[in-house]
């Protein structure tokens, strides 16, 4: 009798298989997930991975797209993607026959990474800003950050989404909501706000759907999702990398940056975006101050000597984040550095100033970008925004548009307004800011907790800002940079390193030293809700 069942039981063993063949055969999509590991994976890794030939540029390529079909449209549905490259599996065919050759270069090789959708590309994508005003926008040209990343050996593998114009349209709105993109949802707990305005690359990155992402900041739209999802995030100074082709909200503040998931890719990527460009005078200031090679900064005892100020002003709003913080500085005083606390950088009018600065630049930075598309674009100007969102069905569904109407009614940057604003938002910022509390207490750099755990994503009331440590760098336009601290019930958050101009080098090296001691990232688990 056991012999018979053996022998049935094989039989259908050999049916299935049979079965399985044939299924494959009439439908190639019916493939395994294939097999490569991406999850986790560091920059350093796939590159020995390519130069050992474990795996090809075409199997990475279509696991992490296999990752953004199981992840991101399915299962727990982050809807952080809003285009996948239609060419990417080409372009990875291409860099086969490269590795093949053993012509491997550029320090991204084969390196799939996700742009923010308000980053220009050449090629089969839309650049939407997350506005249906600019549904179907095909940029006449790539980005300096496109280019750049290419010309490194990079694959733009998909525009992710984000909060709709990077969160300078209504009086209140919900973080990684966008009327093209729909809403983004935290990676670690679902019904958690992945924060903004990089919402898409944020959560895209974390959850391994592609090896890295470069988000945008005019003030937190790095540092916040890179704290919501767990990630490194580095906004450089104003002017290292060139803005060209992003859709732009502020000449003086605006910059993009790596978002990553460790300080070394951070610093890989970091390298291959600076340069001057003739179309961004901002740029022009780094001459001298930019490195094409960041990660000669990685080293784990740049904490020993250091005299570090602790930024006290985002503490006593959470014990949660204070008891992190207070850990996170005990930390680094047995890595010898001396910490000094500091209980205000910029002077009281400074923000109200920024955000003058910023209607005024909007104003003549959308128009500039509109004009840039051509004349097949639907929308010419910011007057033909506020027309389009008011007959749309959806763009103005739960968010109003109250700063694109504030910013449409000022004048231009000869305004004496703005001028005045300009100018007392720098010095505050400054030499009034940053520069002088670090002169005064000779201090290298600043610390200070990055934000607070996530909240839950409320389309009716809008975001529940608490802890936040963004701005004194983002209006300043000086360097942060931030890295996982720990957690909160499974919520991530993060420490941020700020400091002077072109401070880069020091802050990386900081921040490298504290992640390599401390190791707090953990991957994504995809959770539902909180409640347990």
């Amino acid at each position: 009798m056991k012999t018979i069942l053996k022998t049935r039981l094989g039989w259908i063993v050999v049916i299935l298989l049979m079965v399985t063949s044939c299924q494959q055969k009439k439908n190639p999509q019916a493939k395994s997930v294939p097999a490569v590991k991406v999850e986790e994976m560091s920059i350093s890794q796939l590159e020995k991975g390519y130069q050992n030939h474990q795996f090809t540029v075409r199997q990475v390529v279509e696991a992490y797209l296999q990752r953004i079909q199981d992840i991101d449209r399915q299962g727990p549905h982050l809807n952080s993607i809003i285009e996948t490259n239609p060419d990417a599996l080409a372009i990875a065919d291409s860099l086969d026959k490269l590795l093949a050759q053993g012509k491997i270069k550029g320090a991204l090789f084969g390196v799939p990474m996700v742009l923010k959708d308000n980053i220009d590309t050449h090629d089969k994508m839309s650049t939407t800003a997350g506005s249906r005003a600019l549904a179907g926008s095909h940029p006449l040209k790539d980005s300096w950050v496109a280019a750049k990343l290419r010309a490194a050996g990079a694959i733009i593998l998909a525009k992710a989404n984000l909060s709709e114009w990077a969160n300078f349209r209504s009086s209140f709105s919900s973080s990684g909501w966008s009327g093209v993109g729909g809403q983004t949802h935290n990676p670690y707990i679902l019904d958690r706000n992945p924060c903004g305005s990089s919402s898409g690359p944020g959560a895209a990155v974390s959850a391994s759907l592609a090896m890295a992402g470069i988000g945008t900041e005019t003030d937190g739209s790095i540092m916040c999702p890179s704290n919501a999802n767990g990630l490194v995030g580095i906004k450089p100074t104003v002017g290292l990398i060139s803005r060209s082709g992003i859709v732009p909200i502020s000449f003086t503040q605006d910059t993009p940056g790596p978002m990553t998931r460790s300080v070394a890719d951070a610093a890989v990527i970091l390298g291959t975006l600076t340069g001057v460009d003739t179309t961004d005078s901002k740029t022009l200031a780094s001459k001298g101050h930019a490195y094409a090679d960041y990660t000669q900064f990685l080293k784990k005892g740049s904490l020993k000597g250091k005299r570090i100020g602790l930024y006290t002003r985002p503490l006593g709003h959470n014990y949660k984040v204070d008891t992190l913080m207070n850990r996170a500085v005990r930390f680094l005083e047995t890595k010898g550095a001396t910490i000094v606390k500091i209980k205000r950088i910029l002077p009281p009018k400074v923000s109200g100033l920024s955000f003058q600065v910023l209607l005024y630049e909007f104003k003549d930075g959308l128009n500039k970008y509109f004009r840039s598309l051509g004349p097949q674009a639907k929308v010419k100007n910011m007057k033909d925004l506020i027309a389009f969102n008011l007959a749309d069905s959806v763009e103005l569904k739960y968010f109003d548009q109250k700063l694109v109407v504030e910013a449409q009614a000022k004048g231009d940057l000869n305004s004496p307004e703005y001028k005045k604003a300009l100018a007392g938002m720098l010095k505050g910022s400054r030499q009034q800011g940053i520069d002088r509390v670090m002169d005064a207490n000779n201090l290298d750099a600043i610390v200070a907790p990055t934000g607070g755990p996530a909240w839950k994503t409320d389309l009716v009331n809008g975001d529940n800002f608490g802890v936040g440590s963004s701005s004194p760098a983002a209006i300043s336009g000086y360097p942060s940079i931030t890295v996982p601290m720990g957690f909160i019930q499974g919520l991530p958050v993060g420490i941020s390193f700020f400091g002077r101009a072109w401070s880069e080098p020091l802050l990386i090296g900081m921040a490298y030293s504290y992640e390599q001691g401390t190791h707090y990232r953990k991957p994504p688990r995809f959770l539902k809700t909180d409640i347990r």
